[in-house]
């Protein structure tokens, strides 16, 4: 099996090393085929080499593999020539429409929802974000020096398909999605949205279905993330309430993430490059790591291929092992190091 890998800046080279690790092992133990792992630049490295953070010759090879693994990037310290969001662009080109974000406490790590157990179906090739809502230029511009002003694009085909993702989920879970929008102020945009969501539940009539502001949302996260299971909503929103549901969980240090489409699949963890801990054994690799368990998960679904789902079902009960073990980075209140965690998260995916 060919996998990408792309280590990006700041803390990247240590936690995606480390995630390669576990899936290495996790493999190992269910007996699957082995990962020729294709390494890519990208990122202030690439930059110093190609003169470019994301290089046309890494965008060719991905081209020709079906998942990935991506590391951060600190796109904010580039060159202001080169100030492009790395992980964006990827989506974008390769119409990973689907960003997929769980939140659940682990037993062991200290959370302010201990009860959250849900995941956020976010719509990720649309909305108000400048970068991929256009054909061609930005969806954000100035007419004058003194006037900003952004589009925010809605469109009913991907409606449709991120409403299926939310719904297939939750089918699988505890059968109940929220649609999360703001039609109350935009009514068109926001309206459509809600409104197609709505359309795509009549085929799935055993799933229960709600619609919330996302303002009201933000406030019962805090208050009773335990009610949510699925909830489906459109790019900016979904941006924001998975960061707050992953602090709720513990730490964006656990936040796991998954951007797909149909056919291919890039395994990302939702914190930044942290760039002030680069190159010290300090980073959290357990993100990233529990990234990979829904890349090999989606693998598995894709392929119908139940050693790879098993593979990625052991590195999140590895995960989950070592926190209520107590073993944990600093960032959790652990004394571990990354290579430390990794050993322990390694030594557990081989336990039935």
């Amino acid at each position: 099996m060919r996998l990408g890998l792309i280590e990006g800046d700041g803390i990247g080279p240590e936690v995606v090393r480390a995630t390669r690790a576990v899936v290495d092992e996790a493999l190992a133990a269910v007996g699957a085929v082995s990962v020729d792992w294709i390494r890519l630049p990208m990122g202030q490295h690439a930059i110093a080499e190609f003169g470019n953070p994301l290089p046309e010759q890494t965008l060719a090879a991905l081209d020709e593999l079906d998942a990935w693994i991506l590391g951060p990037h600190d796109n904010a310290a580039y060159p202001p020539e080169h100030r492009i969001a790395p992980g964006g662009a990827v989506r974008k080109r390769f119409g990973l429409y689907a960003n997929i974000r769980p939140a659940r406490a682990f037993a062991g790590i200290k959370a302010s929802a201990p009860d959250i157990d849900l995941v956020i179906v976010r719509e990720n090739s649309e909305g108000f974000y400048a970068d991929r809502n256009m054909f061609a230029g930005s969806g954000e511009f100035r007419p004058t020096p003194d006037v900003a002003m952004a589009v925010g694009l809605i469109t009913r085909q991907a409606c449709e398909r991120i409403a299926h993702e939310a719904f297939r989920l939750a089918a699988a879970r505890r059968k109940r999605v929220t649609i999360v929008h703001k039609a109350n102020v935009l009514p068109m945009t926001m309206g459509l949205f809600r409104d197609v969501c709505y359309d795509v539940a009549h085929a799935y009539p055993g799933v229960e279905v709600d619609d919330e502001h996302v303002d009201a949302v933000a406030a019962h996260l805090v208050r009773a993330a335990r009610d949510y299971d699925v909830v489906v909503t459109e790019n900016l929103f979904g941006d924001i309430l998975s960061d707050l549901a992953g602090e709720l969980s513990g730490s964006l240090g656990i936040a796991a993430s998954l951007n797909c489409s149909a056919t291919k699949a890039m395994a990302q963890a939702v914190h930044g490059a942290a760039p002030t801990l680069a190159g010290h054994n300090r980073a959290n690799p357990a993100a990233l790591q529990l990234s990979a368990a829904m890349l090999l998960h989606w693998l598995g679904i894709r392929d119908n291929n139940r050693a790879l789902s098993s593979a990625g079902e052991r590195i999140e009960r590895a995960v989950a092992g070592a926190f209520a073990a107590g073993i944990a980075t600093a960032d959790l209140g652990g004394l571990a190091s990354t290579s430390e965690f990794t050993e322990q998260v390694c030594a557990r995916v081989h336990r039935r």
